[in-house]
């Protein structure tokens, strides 16, 4: 028998389609600061993920993962998007392009 360490966060479903292919999938179901952790890992690896290949579908799952990190924190994503928008008010956004390269003083 192959047994494949894996440590990590996963999405709701994968342990289900594990099973369904035959293998069996051990878990356990993490809460608080341990969640926490692993919500910060799999997002370090969403985004490793995602510069790596460049795959838009990547940005899916790093969006996901900020999602869980904000129902985990007690945030509503309506707070959240108002957080955003602020911010964007004050300082703008990521949308022009602008690289500072040097200020001079």
């Amino acid at each position: 028998m192959k047994v494949v360490e894996h440590n990590k966060l996963v999405r709701d479903k994968i342990p289900k389609m594990i099973e369904e292919s035959g293998k069996q999938a051990v878990v356990i179901k993490e809460q608080g600061e341990k969640l926490l952790t692993f919500l910060n890992s799999k997002l370090q690896e969403e985004l490793d993920e995602y510069k790596r290949s460049g795959d838009i579908e990547e940005l899916a799952d790093l969006v996901e993962v900020i999602y869980a990190i904000l129902h985990h924190q007690g945030i509503p994503l309506a707070e959240f998007d108002k957080m955003r928008e602020e911010k964007n008010l004050k300082r703008g956004a990521f949308k022009e392009g602008y690289v500072l390269e040097k200020v001079i003083e």
